[in-house]
């Protein structure tokens, strides 16, 4: 399995570096309001636009996971809790059996 991600990993690598070789013109890229413009290849400023895109969605579906992380962990620390209770409970009916009077032995009442 892994290996098969290595060499999905090397094809992904190879067309990008294929594209930026084949789109090497310069474009000039503008932001409106500041009236600045940047020369950049037009492999670059594709590229660019995709990893910006990439991260702004990592980081939205780690914000979407991070309500399930949360609950997992309170769950965690609740059967956590519970697991010591448990035991608690059982030292205590093993220390109740030890003091109980055997059921064959008579008592003496005088």
């Amino acid at each position: 399995m892994r290996f098969i991600g290595l060499v999905l990993t090397a094809l992904l690598l190879l067309l990008l570096v294929l594209f930026a070789i084949s789109n090497s013109a310069a474009v000039a890229l503008q932001l409106w309001p500041l009236d600045l413009a940047w020369e950049v290849p037009l492999a670059g400023a594709v590229l660019g636009a995709a990893a910006i895109a990439f991260l702004l969605g990592a980081l939205v579906a780690w914000g979407g996971a991070l309500r399930y992380r949360r609950r997992a962990w309170k769950m965690q620390r609740a059967a956590q809790l519970l697991e010591a209770e448990l035991a608690e409970l059982r030292a205590q009916q093993d220390a109740a059996r030890k003091a109980a009077v055997p059921a064959g032995t008579a008592v003496a009442t005088r």
